[in-house]
């Protein structure tokens, strides 16, 4: 009797998995490197084609793409490549099957019957629910991540920049909202609401913009704790980290402007917008001022979303790389 294994050589060396995509079509990735680990997805279909690299959009970790394969993954495919091995080795044992019945009085029968085992247990895999779903505009690539800052897996670009860009279109809409309110205190709320969040935007997108670029400056660890709140004050740390003239990236009146809106906007944050001497010190307005209310009309917030964006694209111009 010899054992032919027709399914197992069928199978091969080697056993191709298809890791299955979640509900929206993404397929989830972990980056290699030990010190990150960080999960996130990707759409397959978006971005580049026939490139074989991906790029951790936490870390910047680059690497071929069958690198980057979560746990899970890497366990749901092995139970598969199990399952068929079984399989095909069940099925070549059941061609040695055979049933020799009794001939004669006393004659005696022989028979093989392979019965079939349990089926080896398939891994569930189940990607995970991510906070930010994000489309490059480098590369056009589709994918979500933890947080909101992130590398484009595909083309390595740094989202920054086009987070800050959604962020103003939303503040442009609550402006817009603004406009239909009938009621003054809610209007006024709205408007005073929408110039922190001009602030709060930059001041993230400033932040991570020079968070990973940290290790080109002569501080990294200075380099990553900057705060972008005070546009004169961090001009000079700019200076002395990187050797950039931040507060070139605007004329100077306009910088000017600038740095006055945003001490509104510390005055709203921090003061009920009530205008203090280091207010005045800061911006140079009339003493007359002191004690009173500050105002913030719509095209105070218009004019800073301008400025910001102009603020925004002359910050990574004078940047080095990321």
């Amino acid at each position: 009797m010899s054992f032919r294994k027709n399914n197992l050589n069928r199978l091969g060396n080697t056993v191709s998995v298809t890791i299955p995509r979640d509900e929206q079509g993404y397929v989830g990735r972990e980056c290699p490197e030990p010190e990150c680990e960080g999960y996130f997805k990707v759409k397959p279909g978006t971005g580049l084609t026939g490139v074989d690299l991906c790029h951790c959009p936490y870390c910047g970790h680059s690497g071929s793409n069958d690198t980057f394969f979560t746990k899970d993954q890497i366990e749901y495919a092995k139970s598969v490549a199990v399952r068929q091995f079984v399989d095909a080795f069940h099925r070549d044992l059941k061609t040695l099957e055979f049933e020799h019945k009794p001939s004669g009085p006393f004659g005696i029968g022989l028979s093989l019957k392979v019965q079939p085992g349990a089926p080896v247990p398939i891994k569930r895999l189940r990607e995970q629910a991510l906070e930010t779903h994000v489309k490059c505009e480098g590369c056009t690539l589709e994918y979500a991540v933890f947080g909101v800052f992130a590398y484009c897996p595909d083309c390595r670009s740094h989202n920054s920049l086009q987070i800050l860009r959604q962020n103003l279109t939303l503040i442009r809409k609550q402006i817009e909202l603004a406009g239909t309110i009938e009621d003054l205190a809610l209007k006024g709320h709205l408007i005073e609401d929408a110039l922190e969040n001009c602030i709060s935007s930059f001041d993230g997108f400033a932040r991570e913009s020079c968070r990973v670029r940290a290790r080109h400056s002569g501080d990294p660890f200075s380099a990553e704790t900057l705060s972008f709140q005070n546009l004169p004050r961090v001009a000079n740390r700019l200076r002395k980290l990187f050797g950039i003239a931040f507060d070139k990236t605007l004329a100077s009146e306009q910088w000017g402007r600038a740095h006055l809106l945003f001490m509104r906007r510390h005055l709203i944050a921090h003061k009920s917008g009530v205008i203090d001497t280091q207010y005045l010190k800061e911006t140079g307005e009339p003493a007359s001022l002191a004690g009173k209310r500050i105002r913030v009309s719509p095209e105070d917030v218009t004019e800073l979303l301008a400025l910001i964006e102009s603020l925004g694209t002359g910050l990574l111009a004078l940047l080095p790389a990321a």
